[in-house]
């Protein structure tokens, strides 16, 4: 099985998601933003606010490609896919799911979390201007699906049936 990748905004529901996929389908799930606090031994808060935003995303760029390419679910950052080099990564040694969730969810999703260092301030309208930035590259994923309002099973569910698909 090749690596699948699964995008989308803070709050889309990816590490979730991710931990019960992995769970039904047998593999281990990676997360990019626990791995990069792992190896680094700071928090992303911490590497935001010291290093800043450029050398997090040089830390994503490098453990993307030290992770398996097989055989694993990698839960990624809601960014990683700024990097245009990220996202060819992705589509070439795995398959990109982009889990969707509406802009007045995630709103809600997050409206109580201090831990996102890129929406600290005016956080409605940082997280309206970040999604609309980030939706073009999020829709380069192989596939999308909509998290909106439904069930971790549900969403699990639907992603084991589209990869049971030919085209997969």
């Amino acid at each position: 099985m090749r690596a699948i990748y699964l995008t989308g905004f803070m709050g889309a529901g990816k590490t979730t998601v991710g931990r019960r996929l992995g769970e039904v389908l047998g593999v281990p799930v990676i997360d990019t933003d626990t791995y990069i606090e792992q190896q680094t031994g700071k928090t992303i808060a911490q590497i935001f606010s010291g290093e800043g935003e450029g050398t997090f995303r040089a830390y994503e760029r490098e453990i993307l490609r030290q992770l398996p390419t097989e055989h694993v679910i990698v839960t990624t950052g809601g960014g990683i896919v700024i990097q245009e080099e990220n996202r060819q990564f992705m589509r070439a040694h795995g398959i990109v799911i982009y889990l969707h969730c509406e802009l007045h969810e995630l709103f809600r999703r997050l409206a109580d979390d201090a831990t996102r260092p890129l929406i600290m301030k005016n956080k409605q309208e940082q997280i309206k201007k970040l999604f609309e930035q980030r939706l073009p590259w999020y829709k380069e994923a192989h596939m999308t699906i909509d998290t909106t309002n439904r069930t971790v099973d549900d969403i699990v569910q639907s992603i084991v049936f589209m990869l049971k698909t030919p085209h997969f």
